[in-house]
């Protein structure tokens, strides 16, 4: 029974793996080899598959021989077709030949007929691709408008009636009005973006021919139609071919005097926009400069037109736009020009309002100009306060962006170009070799230029206000005089008082402005050459240079002498004495060392400054630390002093009197730096000697051994060491030295109180 149902369920997988898909074969496999009979059911497998390749083997034995019959007909048929293929082409090759002939005579008869039209219709043909490239492209065929017109007149008087009644020549007839119409449109359009550009560009129109007349007399005598030509790019600024061709456009369809009445009406308008000043035109100096710059070019343009049309404006147009232009000019400026101050404009009325007044300018052009003259007279005072703030922020930069340093000269090239900028002689100097330094920075020859550049300013003004050489040369001085006295003056305080100064850029500003002060006859000299007035003349004004840069000097000097104070001050905050100290030390004080080391590194500085100055200098120092010192000392914060203390104190105020004695500047005759520590020395050796009673015999005569020692001082510091001498010996107080000791200070107090009280009687 098992046997019988084994063999049923194989037959049954067989089946299934004969009809199932190969992907879903996997769940009958595993039933297979999940069953108990494997070995049977793989030998009924193989007799399955025997008996379908039996099946099979048959199959193609049965239909192998259809097969071979098969291709051996599909042979055949492939040659026959290949000789049809032959017959085909070569049919196709005889009939192409036999169709050329005809198909020739037809073209020569189409190309007879078409070449006797063309015959008729060319002169119209030859004419029409002209007007539509016109029409069709305005920008580029633009300046062919004219020509078109005659085109047009050309084509519909005899071009068009010799072609026939085509349609296209009864179209191109219906719009020859309308092309008509369209080119003056279009060159009208052309025109009114020339107006627009001329506009937007007569300040550089303006700019570019001021530039151009007062770049030589020549100028003068040139029309204005040359200046248009000579000037580099004043062609990209302005072209006129829409003027020209506008005005031949409008003359030939018979309405010039409609262009003419246009064009005025628009240049009216654009007079009166040009004349109107900004409500911001004085804050700046391109305000003023492009507010003449447009009126400059407004009348460039207008003179160019006059010269170049016939009657399209005449000269009474233009004289009465320029008479509006003058009134309104004038006025601008008088309400504008005290605004000059506030703004800093550099130069405003030389720059701008100077060239349009010079003959080479637009008087050149037969424009009158004598109000403008009357006027820059007027402005000169303000014209020099503008120079004065301008020459102020001159000044201010370069002694901002100087190093303070002597110049450094590294061939005699380098050497002769800085004795060009500045007349500078020292024949020791010249002696040195290559490289070497000169005495004085960066500064002095920029400051002797920028006071040359000053006094060429001056001239420039005055050159065309019809004044005499002596009034030149004594507004010249005068304004010179306010540059140096004032507005330099100002700028070296500023430069030395301003923070973080150094002694050394002192130092180096003490040098420059020596240098200066002994240039200033060579300031005279220059001035004497240009305006070609002598020096000697009876009221000539002179300069005040000598003066300023004393001033300038002397306030550095005193800068020097503070700012060492000041340092000495830091060092001494450093100072940290023991008050209490039981001994003092053999060594002075670092911040003390420190402090010397600073002043002989200072000192050594002051090598190139004249010897009162850095005796002075050396000697103000010396004081201010003797007396900050004893301050120290007797200040209201050191309550004791010991004995120690002022023993240590000692040493530093020795070390202070050898630095004096060293001679750290030469100059002084013998000991004569040592009598800034005196006061202090007399005071320590009264009491690291404790001679109180030669101190109290002698006091108050000439020949007192410490004549320089205050009663007072004395009375504070001895104090200072009693509470000591208390505090430390509370215990020791039965000892009897001890009790000596304390009844002499007692002594000595009770009497230097009786001698303050006897002097403050």
């Amino acid at each position: 029974m098992a046997s019988a149902e084994t063999a049923a369920e194989h037959e049954r997988i067989l089946r299934e793996i004969e009809s199932t898909d190969t992907n879903c074969i996997g769940p009958t496999l595993r039933s297979v080899y999940d069953g108990q009979e494997h070995g049977l059911f793989m030998d009924k497998l193989e007799g399955r598959i025997r008996n379908h390749d039996r099946e099979i083997e048959k199959m193609c034995n049965h239909h192998f021989q259809g097969f071979v019959d098969s291709i051996t007909e599909l042979l055949k048929v492939r040659g026959e077709a290949q000789k049809l293929k032959c017959q085909v082409t070569e049919t196709n090759q005889k009939l192409q030949n036999d169709g050329k002939e005809v198909q020739c005579r037809l073209q020569q008869r189409n190309i007879a007929t078409t070449i006797d039209k063309l015959t008729h219709c060319l002169p119209g043909t030859n004419i029409s691709p002209s007007i539509c490239a016109i029409i069709s492209d305005p920008a580029v065929f633009s300046p062919r408008y004219y020509p078109a017109l005659r085109t047009l007149e050309q084509l519909e008087e005899s071009c068009l009636p010799q072609a026939g009644s085509y349609r296209f020549c009864g179209i191109m007839s219906e719009n020859i009005p309308r092309l008509r119409t369209h080119i003056r449109d279009v060159s009208m359009s052309d025109l009114k973006d020339f107006l627009e550009s001329i506009r937007k560009h007569s300040d550089k129109i303006g700019e570019t021919a001021m530039k151009q007349c007062c770049s030589s007399v020549q100028v003068m005598c040139l029309s204005l139609t040359h200046i248009i030509l000579q000037i580099p790019g004043a062609q990209d600024l302005v072209d006129f071919s829409p003027v020209y061709r506008c005005l031949h456009i409008y003359t030939v369809l018979g309405a010039r005097d409609t262009f003419e009445n246009y064009y005025r009406k628009q240049r009216r308008k654009q007079a009166r926009l040009v004349l109107q000043p900004h409500s911001n035109m004085h804050e700046t100096l391109e305000g003023y400069r492009r507010y003449f710059n447009q009126i400059v070019g407004f009348f460039v343009v207008e003179d160019h037109i006059l010269h170049t049309t016939q009657g399209l404006v005449n000269r009474a147009y233009v004289e009465e736009l320029w008479e509006l232009a003058l009134s309104k000019t004038i006025a601008a400026l008088r309400t504008h020009s005290v605004f000059a101050f506030i703004c800093f404009l550099f130069l405003t009325e030389m720059d701008i309002i100077h060239p349009l007044s010079s003959p080479l300018s637009l008087q050149g052009y037969g424009f009158p100009v004598n109000q403008l003259f009357d006027m820059l007279l007027e402005m000169r005072d303000q014209y020099g306060e503008i120079l004065l703030k301008k020459w102020n922020q001159s000044f201010r930069q370069i002694l901002d962006q100087d190093n303070y340093s002597p110049i450094p000269v590294a061939s005699p090239e380098e050497y002769q170009r800085i004795a060009g900028q500045f007349p500078f002689q020292d024949p020791e100097l010249d002696k040195m070799p290559f490289p070497k330094k000169l005495p004085f920075s960066e500064f002095v020859p920029k400051v002797y230029s920028q006071l040359k550049e000053f006094i060429y300013a001056c001239l420039k003004y005055s050159e065309d206000l019809h004044l005499s050489s002596t009034e030149i040369d004594d507004m010249i001085r005068k304004s010179t005089n306010l540059l140096l006295t004032r507005t330099l003056s100002h700028c070296l305080q500023y430069a030395i008082k301003k923070k973080n100064v150094g002694l050394a850029e002192l130092v180096q500003i003490i040098i420059n402005t020596t240098h200066l002060e002994q240039s200033c006859h060579y300031l005279e000299e220059f001035i004497s050459n240009i305006t070609n007035v002598p020096p000697d003349t009876i009221n000539a004004t002179k300069l005040y240079g000598t003066s300023t840069f004393k001033d300038a000097r002397h306030a550095a000097e005193e800068e020097i002498y503070t700012n060492l104070n000041q340092k000495i001050d830091q060092f001494l905050q450093l100072a940290d004495y023991d008050w209490t100290a039981a001994q003092g030390g053999a060594q002075a004080s670092d911040y003390l060392s420190d402090l010397i080391a600073f002043l002989c590194s200072t000192f050594a500085v002051f090598t190139h400054l004249p010897g009162k100055v850095a005796q002075t200098a050396c000697m103000s120092a010396c004081k201010h630390l003797s007396t900050s010192l004893l301050q120290l000392l007797l200040e209201g914060d050191v309550r004791q002093v010991s004995m120690g203390a002022l023993q240590q104190f000692n040493v530093d105020v020795k070390e202070c009197e050898r630095f004096a004695r060293a001679g750290p500047v030469p100059g002084f005759q013998g000991d004569t730096l040592l009598l800034a520590f005196i006061d202090l020395r007399q005071l320590l050796d009264l009491f690291t000697q404790w001679d109180w009673s030669t101190y109290l015999a002698d006091y108050g005569r000439p020949t007192c051994k410490y004549l320089r020692v205050n009663p007072q001082t004395a009375l504070t510091l001895l104090e200072k060491m009693k509470d000591t001498s208390r505090k430390n010996n509370m215990f020791a107080q039965f000892r009897k030295n001890e009790r000596d000791k304390q009844k002499l200070i007692d002594t000595v107090v009770k009497q230097l109180r009786n001698l303050i009280a006897t002097n403050q009687a």
